[in-house]
């Protein structure tokens, strides 16, 4: 048998595989939490576990790119120039959403403050596990390779909407773990699937607008970051996060900028030339 032969289904292997990988990390998780050791111990293994999709990329890669240079692959995801008027406008966009849904809290909140965070220090320390799990560990896998790839295929609106469902999906453990029950969990995951599917999209848009990775990374940062800055209600969060997302998705749909989404196909075909020869 040749070791090198070619996935025929690459995404669904990775997508497959990213789950076997987070299993067993997820439950370590778990059993870490149980047994009380250190917060610094649970964080760090927690980050671990949010990298499984960038194992499962790692380990499928020569499947997937024959011949292909896997540290080539990565550095090529962050090679284009940052355009500054896609930093702006996802910068702008996310916290126009965190103060919208300040402004919701604020009003309602009957607690001291409204903010989780009572000093830089843990501030700061948030602000880099934030970074240091889901952006860095999970956007390789699923916006540079497995949004890359079903483009060749399907439209980036489509391959957005598909990946966010799977990536959606992936968090299934997680939902167990909120202590929601009935109704109230049912809430929960619509809303985060609402959520996660909205900002997919506007992830795959800004991406093919500016072709670097750190805009999904970016955009991924933002979204945990700032729910978690906030201290109310998590259904209420993310209810109001549902809400928001989804609309900032439907009207970058419509406005579609330079047919990124649909329509003319500008997007990542630079990939498809150097990883297909």
């Amino acid at each position: 048998m040749n070791s090198n032969k070619k996935l025929k289904k690459p995404v669904a292997s990775f997508i497959f595989l990213t789950n076997l990988i987070f299993l067993p990390l997820f439950c370590l998780v778990g059993a870490i939490k149980l047994l009380g050791f250190p917060t610094w111990v649970f964080d760090l293994v927690l980050c671990i576990s949010a990298w499984s999709s960038t194992f499962a990329f790692a380990i499928l890669f020569k499947k997937i790119y024959s011949g292909q240079s896997f540290i080539h692959f990565v550095k090529n995801k962050f090679q284009t120039k940052l355009k500054l008027s896609v930093v702006i406008s996802v910068s702008m966009l996310q916290a126009f959403i965190f103060l919208l849904i300040l402004f919701l809290v604020w009003n309602i909140s009957e607690v001291n403050s409204i903010f989780t965070k009572s000093s830089w220090g843990m501030l700061f320390y948030y602000f880099f596990k934030t970074l240091l799990s889901g952006p860095l560990g999970e956007e390789l896998g699923w916006r540079g390779f497995a949004q890359t790839e079903l483009q060749k295929k399907h439209s980036p609106l489509k391959a957005s909407v598909i990946i966010g469902f799977w990536w959606g999906m992936w968090h299934l453990p997680i939902w167990f773990t909120t202590g929601f029950i009935g109704i109230d969990l049912i809430k929960y995951v619509l809303f985060f699937m609402i959520s996660i599917i909205s900002t997919s999209i506007i992830m795959a848009a800004f991406y093919n607008l500016n072709q670097n990775l750190l805009i999904p990374i970016f955009i991924h940062l933002f979204f945990n970051f700032y729910i978690g800055l906030i201290n109310g209600n998590l259904l209420d969060l993310i209810m109001y996060n549902a809400i928001f997302y989804v609309v900032a998705a439907v009207l970058i749909i419509i406005i579609n900028p330079k047919n990124v989404l649909y329509g003319k196909k500008t997007t990542n075909m630079m990939d498809e030339e150097q990883y297909n020869i």
